[in-house]
């Protein structure tokens, strides 16, 4: 199997054209190539000899994977579908003034079973590499005028943190895309205990690798509660997640912001409310307020717009700082919670 080049670092091409024999100089090209000219062959990258091409073309791919489909919601909202060696993936990119925000994918489906999210029913189908994850990013209509991204689409991002971190590194190097680790979002449920030989978890190790912004996806301040809508809780209790964001500074450039979806009588009361100022208190943090958005079979029920403004209110007037998200992309099933990959959803249309 030929090895993927996209998602390498520049350490890493250094080492390949050592060991194939090339001029140092060529590892800065391929950089070049596959980062900041996104090419997709290496016949394309014409200024590497004829020779290194044709050994590149016989031991190594790019890795690049384009979109097959895509469907456009009248809001402007633009849901992808990439196939991934036959997992389904979903990528949206969301225009808002001068700002272009790609929701990226970072799993085919989740483990994480949250009950009001159209991923986390269909089950778990494999991680992402890096060159799936950047393909979402090079691969696009709308590449070349991407201002944000946001890891918040199919899957959990903790559950797959190497790549993910590996993907962000690719974004923010200078010898890779340039971006600020300020126009980066990762979210989460809060993956905060170590997994296999790390001394830390996932959570922990995000933080101290990465310099972008953190988003959790709260819901429901009460133990019991949170369980009921998201089984990960008995892993990674949101108590435990608190603790260790608690260690970290969020007084400079770098956010945490707290994902809350608005579940009519099981989130949004003033019990509710009360307990989130009583949790967040003290830290420098944002509360996004989201509708909920129907996936269809299930027990749970918007909050009327009253309430979710009266509960934002109250967050507020006690400190906290809350907006309601805008829902973009609802008529195309691009909205949050309802992404799922299925390639035979007939509202793509590529």
């Amino acid at each position: 199997m030929k090895k993927k080049l996209l998602g390498s670092t520049l350490e890493e091409l250094k080492a390949i054209c050592l060991e194939e024999g090339f001029p140092a100089f060529t590892a800065k090209q391929l950089c070049q190539w596959l980062y900041q000219k996104r090419a997709v062959s290496f016949s394309a990258m014409t200024n590497l000899s004829l020779k290194t091409r044709q050994l590149l073309e016989e031991k190594y791919e790019i890795g690049a994977v384009p979109y097959f489909k895509y469907a456009l919601s009248k809001d402007g909202t633009r849901k992808y579908l990439f196939d991934f060696s036959g997992n389904f993936v979903e990528a949206v990119m969301i225009p808002d003034g001068d700002r272009k925000t790609l929701c990226v994918s970072s799993q085919a489906g989740c483990r994480m079973g949250c009950r009001f999210c159209m991923t986390g029913r269909q089950g778990f189908h494999g991680n992402l590499d890096a060159a799936q994850i950047l393909s979402q990013f090079f691969l696009i209509d709308e590449a070349e005028e991407l201002t944000n991204a946001v890891f918040m689409g199919m899957g959990e991002p903790f559950d797959n943190l190497d790549n993910v971190l590996r993907a962000v590194e690719v974004l923010t190097s200078d010898w890779g895309c340039a971006w600020s680790p300020k126009r980066i979002t990762v979210s989460s449920i809060g993956v905060n205990k170590a997994v296999k030989d790390q001394e830390k978890s996932p959570l922990e190790r995000f933080l101290d690798e990465s310099r972008a912004h953190l988003a959790i996806s709260l819901h429901n301040p009460f133990h019991a509660e949170r369980l009921s809508l998201m089984p990960s809780e008995a892993a990674f209790p949101l108590e435990k997640t608190l603790k260790i964001i608690r260690r970290y500074d969020f007084t400079g450039q770098r956010r945490v912001s707290f994902e809350y979806i608005m579940f009519k009588g099981l989130t949004d009361t003033p019990r509710h409310a009360d307990a989130l100022v009583s949790l967040l208190k003290g830290l420098e943090c944002r509360v996004n307020l989201i509708r909920f958005h129907d996936i269809g079979d299930t027990e749970y029920i918007p909050s009327d717009m009253k309430t979710v403004q009266v509960f934002e209110d109250r967050l507020n007037n006690a400190g906290i700082t809350a907006t309601l998200r805008a829902s973009r992309g609802q008529d195309i099933e691009a909205a949050c919670g309802m992404l799922s990959g299925k390639e035979k959803n007939n509202q793509i249309t590529k």
